[in-house]
């Protein structure tokens, strides 16, 4: 194979497939020989995705970390840009095909001058070396519209950011040791002001000079990075993934047409404030109902609140509702504009099909004893008011407790008050002995009523065991979720396809993660791999940085809240370091199973509920988990940002926030 085609496919298969698409980049890299820069007896692996040694015990980078550090440079025709660090010269070679004029530094003359040598034998004209201190920049010739250092220090050096024109782009690795760092991007945008925005982990040599490592710090700190095991994973990875699009492309929903013969399909999150999730999600879900038949939606919300939007989606008539839904904290997890667009979406989407075949939106969680005692009520008062009068004294017992039932658990405990279970159960047997001659009429309506006596049913038992402590009370919660599932796919039929949108802890199989284990709890995405088998696809989501809505305390005001980096030892690190912005990552029997393998070891995962807090992160949101045994894909955003939530009190009209709003 000639040199012009190795570079043809390492363009298409380690630049082009994990993201990379600046055409100046590309084009860049598609033209420069990496064989002119890399000793002799290393010309046969020129084009390998990998980093190659050179002299005086320094490497050539990756072509993959060449390109990104320039993509995100943002390197244009014509700029001055600044190189510290000109090792072979390769990156200095790529940079010249597109900028206008490229001025690069190495400490070391022997590099420097191999470097200019490979330089002239590739035709690069546009580049200047000089031999020096290179965290010391090149102030005769700045400004630079770009600086990029391909060695790491413990901090920018002030002379670079003093070089860099207003406007400019500055990329290079950071880190509290010289071993490990952080490539980091600083854009200037006035004379004093600068933003910093991290990229991705990575590991380069140090940077050493009077505004970087002394020699001494760099022997003692740094070693050749040929022993760390997940470089090697983080690469396995990297070949294994599917880069997404943005979540807005119409391709975006196309790569999961892989799960399209599923009968149930999971969707996760890593948090329950996080945009891009619910915009993901909603992609998805709109792929799998309008070209795979998907007629079930169901999401970790209550019955009731759900109840509310499936009738406006369906275009049924509203039900008796003094108030909007979603009003229990947290109230943005379910009013937010995310989820506003996808349930506007899904009544058009609705509106073109007969009445029958409309998709139904349903919730799975058992939180809101208060609306599904009214619920079973109106529909008793409607079709039997006698029974209606003894139901009302049946749940009179949970009266007190309706709008906080967390209360009622305690009082049971400390034997102030008896439990309620009896007069519960009660009812609900009371409504199912009359099943065929309530549903005779309308089916649909006993069946919402029989979904909220067993929440009730359920809920009772829920709020006395979460004062036991143990498994028992989320036991109880994803054992609910999972049977409101399986009746909805029961009443919905045999063609019931359902997408289902719960948190990570919920559609993972807890029997991979510390749930499973010494916990002793099932979740919702064990039942269902138990149920359906292969029919089952469990989905999580990741995220590395960014921001997210929660709270600080239960019952707290909602934050926008910054997401800390993930860290080094977990799953959530490993995703990061493959510098791919977003990625889908099948990980089916069948599919990578090298990587299946290496992804199986325990390995620490985040989990950010409805309350963050950061300053005890690792006791507060990790929890061990085997990847590719939790789920069977994982979609990956690296940075994220916080759900934009309805407030209720904006002064919108109605129609603008309904069925959220008043």
């Amino acid at each position: 194979m000639d040199a012009a085609t190795r570079r043809r496919r390492m363009v298409e298969e380690q630049l082009v497939r994990r993201g990379i698409h600046s055409e100046p980049v590309l084009g860049a890299m598609g033209r420069v020989p990496r064989e002119l820069f890399v000793p002799e007896q290393q010309e046969a692996a020129a084009y390998q995705d990998s980093p190659l040694p050179i002299a005086e015990g320094q490497t050539i980078s990756q072509p993959y970390i060449v390109a990104f550090m320039l993509q995100a440079a943002e390197l244009a025709p014509g700029e001055r840009a600044l190189e510290i660090g000109t090792g072979s010269g390769y990156a200095a070679a790529v940079m010249a095909e597109v900028a206008g004029q490229v001025f690069t530094m190495e400490r070391q003359a022997r590099l420097a001058l191999s470097a200019r040598q490979a330089l002239e034998k590739a035709g690069s004209r546009n580049v200047e070396i000089r031999v020096g201190d290179g965290t010391l920049g090149w102030p005769e010739r700045a400004p630079f519209n770009v600086i990029v250092a391909t060695a790491g220090g413990r901090e920018i050096p002030r002379s670079w950011k003093e070089q860099l024109a207003v406007g400019g782009r500055l990329v290079m690795p950071v880190g509290e040791t010289p071993r490990r760092q952080i490539l980091i991007k600083v854009t200037r945008l006035s004379d004093t002001e600068y933003r910093e925005e991290r990229l991705s982990e990575v590991r380069f040599v140090p940077l050493i000079g009077e505004q970087g490592w002394s020699e001494p710090e760099a022997r003692r700190g740094w070693s050749r990075p040929t022993a760390d095991p997940d470089d090697e994973l983080t690469a396995l990875l990297r070949d294994a993934v599917d880069p997404l699009p943005a979540v807005d492309s119409p391709d975006f929903g196309a790569f999961f047409d892989r799960f399209a013969n599923h009968r149930v399909v999971l969707l996760g999150e890593a948090s329950h404030g996080s945009k891009e999730f619910y915009q993901a999600r909603a992609a998805i879900t709109r792929r799998l109902i309008e070209k795979h038949g998907f007629n079930l939606v169901a999401v970790e919300a209550d019955w009731p609140d759900a109840d509310v939007v499936d009738r406006y989606v369906r275009h049924r008539p509203s039900a008796r509702q003094p108030d909007p839904p979603f009003q229990r904290f947290p109230t943005w997890m379910w009013r937010n504009r995310e989820m506003q667009t996808f349930t506007r979406w899904l009544r058009e989407h609705n509106a073109s099909l007969p009445e029958r075949d409309r998709v139904r939106f349903h919730g799975l969680d058992i939180y809101n004893l208060n609306d599904s005692i009214s619920a079973v009520l109106a529909y008793l008062e409607d079709i039997d008011p006698e029974a209606a009068r003894l139901a009302r004294a049946r749940y009179e017992c949970l009266t007190p407790w309706q709008d906080d039932p967390a209360l009622y658990g305690r009082e049971v405990l400390s034997d102030r008050y008896k439990a309620c279970e009896d007069q519960v159960v009660a009812q609900l047997r009371d409504l199912l002995g009359k099943r065929l001659e309530y549903s005779r009429d309308d089916g649909e309506r006993f069946f919402d009523a029989e979904q909220n006596a067993r929440l009730i049913a359920t809920g009772e038992r829920y709020y006395r065991a979460m004062y036991h402590g143990g498994a028992e009370s989320w036991n109880l919660r994803d054992g609910q979720m999972f049977e409101t599932l399986q009746r909805l796919l029961e009443q919905r039929g045999p063609d019931a396809k359902i997408v289902v949108w719960a948190h990570n802890s919920h559609i993972g199989d807890a029997l991979a993660t510390d749930m499973g284990g010494a916990r002793g709890q099932i979740n919702l995405g064990q039942l269902c791999r138990e149920a359906h088998g292969d029919q089952a696809a469990l989905i999580g989501f990741g995220t590395d940085h960014g921001t997210v809505a929660a709270a600080s305390r239960w019952n707290g005001p909602m934050q926008r809240m910054a997401v800390r980096p993930a860290r080094d030892d977990s799953y959530e690190s490993l995703a990061h370091r493959t510098g791919i912005e977003r990625f889908l990552l099948d990980l089916r029997a069948g599919h990578h199973e090298t990587l299946r393998h290496r992804l199986r070891p325990e390995r620490l995962e985040r989990f950010i509920g409805v309350i963050y807090k950061p300053e005890t992160e690792r006791q507060s949101h990790y929890a061990k988990a085997s990847l590719s045994a939790q789920f069977d894909a994982y979609v990956w955003f690296d940075a994220t940002e916080a759900v934009t939530p309805l407030t209720g009190d904006s002064g919108e009209p109605p129609a603008d926030t309904y069925p959220f709003g008043r």
